[in-house]
């Protein structure tokens, strides 16, 4: 029984400039921090033939192409896995749809566990570009490459994205101290609402796509914005980290009518009057998780509480996507 997992991740700064309808025309930067949250891939031999596969469905299959789900049926190819007897189970501690990147940690996830298989080394560089080649270039989703990347390297890392389509990655250069006040202070709330990125992501991908100048200069500001966040987080300015974050997520709300809701508007605005120096939506919009920086953690804890918002806590994760049971 092969087991792998791979952290989900919270965006810290320059989400969306990450999507190649952006990043092969200006080139994009990006931080991302992967957590201590994870998607699980379980795969074993079975002893009969076929594929048994567990997710939020089951499925029962012979053959790799008669298999439902796009991402297990395109990894199995990827990898070029020749045996049609598997069993694979995925489970995770957040659900799906929550803006915290889980299908590209189910990608490397999934990735992983089957090269581990057929006993394969893969540096976390070639798995976050086989998961992106299966996601963006085979299945055509209009998603950016930052989920795939933070899921395979884990840490709070940086990440300059090519106009040629490469991906250079670094660790964000932080004190320890900072760190602390990170994992301390900053407070994951989710909405309860889930959704699919796809359809706000396509939004920005077509605007891109024709060079809509609203579009672009919105994401040429998240650019700057992510590198002023790199630039107060090395130098320990949190409380500036935390302005920076309130100003990236008025400009983020711009890109798309489905980007929040009055409901979303209200918890902010409760939020920023009760101890949050800054915060925006994590994702894509729309729903999931509320991510703020505390600076009264307790009086904004308690403020979300009256307003029914549950708070899961996290530290930052820092192996990235790795096998745990051999």
């Amino acid at each position: 029984m092969i087991i792998t997992r791979s952290p989900l991740r919270v965006s810290l700064g320059g989400g969306g400039t990450d999507l190649p309808s952006y990043s092969n025309e200006h080139g994009g930067f990006l931080i991302a921090g992967a957590i201590d949250k994870y998607v699980y891939i379980d795969i074993h031999a079975r002893f009969v033939e076929g594929f048994l596969l567990k997710y939020s469905h089951l499925e029962e299959v012979f053959a790799i192409d008669e298999i439902q789900h796009p991402i297990i049926r395109e990894a199995l190819r990827a990898v070029d896995i020749q045996v049609r007897n598997l069993e694979i189970t995925s489970m995770a501690d957040i659900p799906a749809g929550t803006g915290l990147g889980s299908s590209g940690s189910f990608t490397t996830a999934l990735l992983k566990a089957l090269h581990a298989y057929k006993k394969n080394l893969v540096h976390p560089h070639e798995l976050a570009e086989q998961a992106c080649h299966v996601e963006i270039d085979i299945l055509k989703e209009p998603i950016g490459k930052q989920d795939q990347y933070i899921a395979a390297f884990g840490g709070i890392t940086c990440f300059e994205f090519a106009k040629d389509g490469s991906v250079k990655a670094w660790p964000l250069a932080i004190s320890e101290e900072t760190l602390f006040n990170l994992e301390d202070n900053l407070l994951l709330f989710f909405t309860g609402y889930s959704r699919s990125a796809s359809s706000i992501l396509k939004e920005q991908h077509d605007r891109s796509k024709v060079a809509d100048p609203e579009m672009i200069s919105n994401l040429h500001y998240m650019k700057e914005l992510a590198f002023r966040s790199k630039q107060a987080l090395e130098r320990g300015d949190v409380g500036e980290f935390g302005r920076l974050m309130n100003i990236h997520w008025e400009h983020k709300k711009r890109r798309s009518s489905g980007m929040s809701s009055e409901k979303i508007n209200q918890w902010y605005d409760c939020a920023m009057a009760n101890g949050a120096l800054g915060g925006k939506l994590i994702g894509a919009g729309g729903g999931g998780f509320l991510m703020f920086y505390a600076g009264d953690k307790t009086r904004l804890r308690h403020a979300m509480r009256e307003q029914g918002l549950r708070e899961v806590r996290f530290r930052f994760d820092f192996e990235g996507t790795r096998v745990i049971s051999y």
